[in-house]
C-alpha cells in the first residue's frame, strides 16, 4: 500500500501524548509519525534495567514459560521464537489497514511510555513500519480482552521475516527472542480499534445536534425544552451542553412553534444526547491513559530498577467504557429514527406522507424509515454490553476476561450504524425543508443546510435513494466542523 500524500505535520510519538484524532490521522490519512528522543529514553532506561534484572531473578516470559507454564524455568534462547510462532494463532478474516496500523501507532507509542524491556532500536522499526505504509497480516479473531497475543505475534513474525506482509517488504529485523512476550503483551488492536471508533463516533455526535435543529425547523418545534433554565434545574453536564449547543445553532431562527409540546425525538434531545456525550468524553479520558501508559506485565520500573508482575494487562476500564458508549449512541440513534418518522407525516411537515411528490402513492422517502429501522437493530445487536460474559483459559490460571476487544469491535459497528441513522434523517430533513420553501436565517445553520442541500439530488419523484444516503454520509464531517 503506497502512501499517496503525506502530511506535513508528523505526528510524534513520545509515550505521553498520543490522542484518538493523531490515531485516526496515522491509521486512515496514513500521516508520518517521528519517535520523541523521551520516548526512546525511557524505552532504553526499561531495556537496560530488565537485562540486570533477569540474570538475578525469575522474570516472566523472559526466564519462564507463560499462562499456566508460568513456573517453568526455560533456559533455551529460541523460547521467545517458539513462543511467537505458538501464539500467532488468529482465525477469521484479516483486519483492514485502518485497525492494523491504529495497533501498530498505538504499540509504538505504548514502547515509548517505558516499561516493557524491549530493545529501543524496534521504536524506530515500528515507525518506520508505519511510514512506509507496510500492513503485517492480522486475524480477527484471537483476543479476549487480555492482551492481543494472537495480533502483536504476527506482527513480530513479520518483523523477523517469518511472514509476509501484506503490502510491501522490510529488511528483517533482530528482535531478541528475551522480548517477544514483552512485545505481544499489549492490548493494541483494541485500543487502536476503539480510539478510531470514538473519532469516528465524537464527529457523528457533533453532527446529530446539527441534524437535529434543522429538522427542528422544518416541522416548526417548539423550543422552550432548549431554555438554560430547565437544565440548570438539572445540570447534567452532557445535558446543559447539547441544550446550548441547540440554543446557539436556533438563535435568530423565525421560530413559530406549532405545539406546546414536542414528541420526544425533540423535547428531549438534550436528556437522550447528553448522556452520549458525556460517555464519549468518558471513554477518550480512559483511551488517553490506556494509549499513554506502560500497561505491561511484567513492568519493568527502571527508576528502582525491578520488574514487577502485575495485572495491567486486564482492560475492564476500557471495556466497560466501551459498553456505555455502544449503549448512549443506541439511545440517540433512536431518537433520530423518530425524528424521521416525524418528517413523514403531515401533522409535523404539512406536506404528502413520506414527503412525496409526482402521482399519487408515490413512496417518497419512505423507505427511509426502513432502512433507518434495519441500521438501527443493527446497532441495537452490538449494543449488548460485553462486560457480561467471562471465561476461563490457560488451565484455569486466567480466569477472568473482559471481552473488551468484542467491545471495540462491536463499538465499530455500531458507529457504522449511527452514520445510516443520520444520513436518513439528514436526507430526510433537507427534503422537508426544499418542500416548504424553508432556508435558515444566516449562521451555522444556514451552512449546514447550505452544505446539505448542494450535496442531495433536487429531484423529488420516486427514484434509487442510495447515492442520497451516500452524500448525505459524506457531509457528516463537515456538519460536525461547524
Amino acid at each position: 500500500m503506497a502512501l499517496s500524500s503525506v502530511p506535513e505535520q508528523p505526528v510524534v510519538v513520545d509515550g505521553r501524548r498520543l490522542t484518538c484524532e493523531h490515531v485516526r490521522r496515522v491509521a486512515r490519512d496514513q500521516a508520518p509519525v517521528r519517535v520523541h528522543p523521551d520516548g526512546v529514553a525511557r524505552a532504553r532506561a526499561a531495556y537496560e534495567a530488565v537485562r540486570a534484572v533477569q540474570v538475578e531473578q525469575p522474570v516472566y516470559g523472559r526466564t519462564t514459560g507463560v499462562g499456566a507454564n508460568r513456573s517453568v524455568e526455560v533456559t533455551e534462547p529460541a523460547h521467545g521464537l517458539r513462543l511467537l510462532r505458538s501464539h500467532a494463532g488468529g482465525a477469521g478474516p484479516l483486519l483492514d489497514a485502518a485497525r492494523t496500523r491504529a495497533m501498530l501507532l498505538v504499540r509504538l507509542n505504548q514502547l515509548a511510555a517505558g516499561g516493557s524491556g524491549v530493545d529501543p532500536a524496534m521504536l524506530d522499526v515500528l515507525a518506520e513500519v508505519l511510514n512506509r505504509g507496510l500492513v503485517p497480516p492480522v486475524r480477527t479473531f484471537g483476543s479476549i480482552g487480555t492482551g492481543d497475543l494472537t495480533a502483536l505475534a504476527s506482527v513480530a513474525l513479520c518483523l523477523i521475516g517469518e511472514a509476509p506482509w501484506q503490502y510491501g517488504s522490510l529488511e528483517p529485523y533482530r528482535l531478541d527472542p528475551a522480548d517477544a512476550l514483552a512485545f505481544i503483551s499489549s492490548n493494541a488492536a483494541t485500543v487502536g480499534e476503539a480510539a478510531l471508533s470514538l473519532a469516528d463516533a465524537r464527529e457523528l455526535l457533533y453532527a446529530s445536534i446539527v441534524i437535529a435543529a434543522l429538522a427542528f425547523l422544518a416541522v416548526d418545534g417548539n423550543p422552550e425544552p432548549y431554555a438554560e433554565a430547565v437544565h440548570e434545574a438539572r445540570p447534567h453536564p452532557g445535558q446543559q451542553a447539547v441544550a446550548a449547543r441547540l440554543r446557539e445553532l436556533l438563535a435568530d431562527q423565525p421560530i413559530k412553534p406549532a405545539r406546546i409540546q414536542d414528541p420526544f425525538s425533540y423535547r428531549a434531545v438534550p436528556q437522550v444526547h447528553g448522556p452520549a456525550i458525556d460517555a464519549a468524553i468518558h471513554l477518550e479520558r480512559v483511551l488517553a491513559i490506556e494509549m499513554n501508559s506502560a500497561g505491561e506485565n511484567p513492568l519493568v520500573d527502571a527508576r528502582h530498577r525491578r520488574v514487577l508482575h502485575n495485572g495491567n494487562f486486564h482492560t475492564a476500564y476500557l471495556g466497560l467504557a466501551l459498553d456505555a458508549m455502544r449503549v448512549a449512541l443506541f439511545q440517540t440513534s433512536a431518537l433520530s429514527a423518530a425524528r424521521l418518522s416525524t418528517l413523514m407525516e403531515p401533522e409535523f411537515t404539512g406536506q404528502r406522507p413520506f414527503l412525496a411528490a409526482g402521482p399519487e402513492g408515490s413512496s417518497g422517502l419512505m423507505i427511509l424509515e426502513y432502512v433507518a429501522q434495519s441500521a438501527l437493530a443493527h446497532l441495537r445487536q452490538h449494543a449488548a454490553p460485553a462486560a457480561l460474559a467471562t471465561a476461563v483459559v490457560s488451565r484455569g490460571v486466567e480466569e477472568h476476561a473482559t471481552f473488551s476487544s468484542q467491545a471495540a469491535r462491536n463499538t465499530s459497528e455500531a458507529v457504522y450504524a449511527y452514520r445510516v441513522v443520520l444520513s436518513c434523517e439528514l436526507v430526510a430533513t433537507v427534503r422537508a425543508l426544499r418542500m416548504r420553501g424553508l432556508t435558515p436565517a444566516p449562521g451555522a445553520l444556514r451552512e449546514a443546510y447550505e452544505l446539505a442541500d448542494a450535496a442531495l439530488s433536487p429531484v423529488t419523484t420516486d427514484r434509487s435513494l442510495d447515492e442520497d444516503l451516500d452524500q448525505a454520509a459524506r457531509v457528516l464531517p463537515q456538519l460536525a466542523g461547524l
